[in-house]
């Protein structure tokens, strides 16, 4: 999720890339959907419903907004770059599982009882989290239109820091909004077990951001000024 900025016109082409990431974002939301419904063994569960609608719908804004800014963007997040940091691939590997357990814990919380049903304002306050993180994240790939989905230094881009939006409060927004979105996924699926890898996925994510930030003031020319002027990571005041 780099930070740069182009000065290019952008065309509203969407290339095979393009085709291939929107295949990665449609399947992995019916597979996320399978997944609860398949592990809880029924399909009145309304905080999965609840949650898969927020789901659907951000996509589909994101999508939107994406094709209407940056169409680029979209190419650029589905293709496989050879230049992403090894420890970034590390890390995926690490999070791929956690994010696929998630729903499947939830779901055979639901089926086993295991904690017991919340109460309604659990999953109310979860969806508003879900929803509040999403809009977060649009905001960062909208004021930085290279976000792409790998860490790496994007030299073939004209890569250069991104200071706006979002950006001016903290350098990472995104990873705000994944962070929140994270947070809000097991209230709003009604299940405290999901919350095991909610958590290792948000400390992931906490790990991804300090890695990240190390890489760009170390390789980004301006990033160490943009950092002395935006002090904060992911929280103001804090980190």
């Amino acid at each position: 999720m780099s930070h740069t900025a182009s000065v290019q016109p952008h065309r509203r082409v969407i290339d095979r890339n393009g085709v291939r990431r929107i295949i990665q974002v449609v399947a992995t939301l019916l597979i996320v959907g399978v997944l609860l419904f398949l592990s809880a063994g029924t399909f009145n569960w309304p905080g999965a419903w609840t949650y898969l609608v927020i789901y659907a719908l951000a996509l589909a804004v994101n999508a939107y907004f994406m094709y209407r800014t940056n169409p680029a963007l979209i190419n650029e997040r589905g293709k496989r770059h050879a230049d992403t940091k090894a420890w970034d691939r590390t890390l995926v590997r690490v999070m791929t599982p956690l994010s696929f357990s998630l729903p499947i814990l939830a779901g055979l919380d639901v089926r086993n009882g295991w904690t017991g049903q919340p109460a309604a304002w659990v999953i109310v306050g979860g969806a508003a989290l879900v929803l509040f993180g999403n809009l977060i994240a649009m905001a960062a790939i909208l004021a930085n239109p290279f976000f792409e989905t790998t860490v790496r230094i994007q030299a073939d881009r004209e890569h250069r820091v991104v200071s706006s939006g979002p950006y001016r409060l903290v350098r990472h927004p995104g990873y705000v909004g994944l962070i929140v979105y994270f947070a809000g996924m097991p209230l709003v699926l009604g299940t405290w077990v999901a919350a095991i890898p909610a958590l290792g996925l948000i400390a992931a994510m906490i790990l991804r951001t300090a890695l990240e930030d190390r890489t760009l003031q170390a390789e980004l020319p301006g990033y160490a000024d943009y950092a002395r002027r935006v002090t904060y990571r992911l929280l103001p005041g804090i980190w």
